[in-house]
């Protein structure tokens, strides 16, 4: 009888240890989750930022080649 209480006993703690280290893994996936989300939206962002930059300086650049068709490059470049 003593021998089927710590047998029970032993699976009751087991069953128990199972499900901590379930609930463990679960908070470790949800994190892990939440990581890889922030980078994807992280790394989403900084791409339209690059871009944007992109469609800047290629304004600039247009403006500039504009500017210099004008005035048929007379500024020399001057800053």
């Amino acid at each position: 009888m003593l021998l089927a209480v710590r047998g029970g006993d032993f699976v009751g703690n087991q069953k128990n240890n199972n499900q901590k280290n379930n609930s463990q893994q679960n908070k470790n996936n949800i994190a892990e989750d939440v990581k890889n989300t922030a980078g994807a939206a992280f790394h989403a962002v900084h791409k339209g930022l690059e871009t944007t930059e992109d469609v800047a300086m290629n304004a600039v650049d247009a403006t500039s080649n504009a500017v210099n068709n004008v005035t048929g490059g007379s500024q020399n470049n001057k800053k």
